[in-house]
């Protein structure tokens, strides 16, 4: 399974990556940038509206027992746990970016190799859209 990144994401997380010193590029951001290379990149007004991006929403069912993780994924200085704000540099955002609602994506974790199934994606610039 190949993953979707629309245009505008791709040439910002490159940005991003692109002004980090040395020691701010870890492993999770080699990973994010292999991941983006091998992804479909697609235009903007193409990109399914269930696929999980920059400030996506979603909930993530992870390994057995199942627990359940409700996240927003945004960019890193953004990032707050307290408000459910995950970087998009952190593990769990660099395995499911790209990857569509429905989808299970194997990719291990600190804790070792995990089974994660994207339950729901939520993306609020098209909700914002279909509400205007």
């Amino acid at each position: 399974m190949k993953p979707i990144v629309k245009e505008s994401d791709y040439s910002t997380i490159k940005n991003i990556i692109n002004n980090l010193t040395p020691s701010q590029k870890t492993k999770e951001v080699g990973q994010l940038m292999n991941e983006l290379e091998l992804a479909k990149k697609v235009p903007d007004k193409k990109i399914p509206k269930d696929v999980i991006q920059l400030n996506s929403y979603f909930e993530v069912e992870v390994g057995t027992p199942a627990q359940i993780i409700k996240m927003t994924m945004v960019i890193p200085k953004n990032a707050d746990l307290a408000q459910h704000k995950i970087s998009l540099f952190s593990p769990l955002s660099v395995a499911l970016i790209g990857f569509r609602e429905g989808a299970s994506v194997d990719w291990v974790l600190p804790g070792g190799l995990r089974k994660l199934k994207i339950l729901k994606v939520t993306n609020q610039v098209q909700q914002e859209l279909v509400a205007k």
